[in-house]
């Protein structure tokens, strides 16, 4: 039950309008442009996303810690841990939407929060890097992987 209301306050203080995503704001700023609309468009499903990546438009970050990453990983992920991301922060695309991921999107929603307060567009997959696997099984994977390492 807390779980569970602890990840609806945080999608509800994640939510932002889209037109903050040039400049850094403050948090305090950030919740109070908080919409229906913003609470939308910070989600992004796994089509969209493998869309995006094909396009050169989104950039995938894994914010697992290392010792996750390297279990498992999606070869076309930057790995980011969470801890790290403010002194890493610079490594991330200015011009690309930045998507958020971990398995359960706890962190990827806190994630997601941190780079739009510094100015990014950055949104969060609601079914996880788990969802993601799911949707790349068999020959959407293959087909994936072939056109990316293009």
């Amino acid at each position: 039950m807390i779980k569970k209301f602890t990840i609806t306050i945080l999608i509800i203080i994640c939510a932002y309008c889209e037109n903050a995503y040039a400049q850094e704001v403050s948090f305090e700023k950030y919740l109070s442009n908080f919409d229906y609309q913003a609470r939308v468009d910070m989600k992004i499903d796994s089509a969209e996303l493998v869309k995006g990546i094909k396009e050169g438009k989104i950039q995938l970050v894994d914010i697992r810690f290392k010792e996750e990453y390297e279990a498992w990983r999606m070869g076309f992920a930057t790995n980011i841990p969470l801890n790290e991301l403010p002194a890493r922060i610079g490594e991330l695309a200015k011009d690309k939407i930045i998507v958020t991921a971990c398995p359960h999107m706890d962190r990827s929603i806190l994630a997601m929060a941190y780079l739009r307060t510094k100015g990014f567009n950055s949104k969060y997959m609601p079914g996880g890097l788990v969802g993601l696997a799911e949707y790349l099984r068999g020959d959407k994977a293959r087909e994936f992987i072939q056109q990316y390492n293009k």
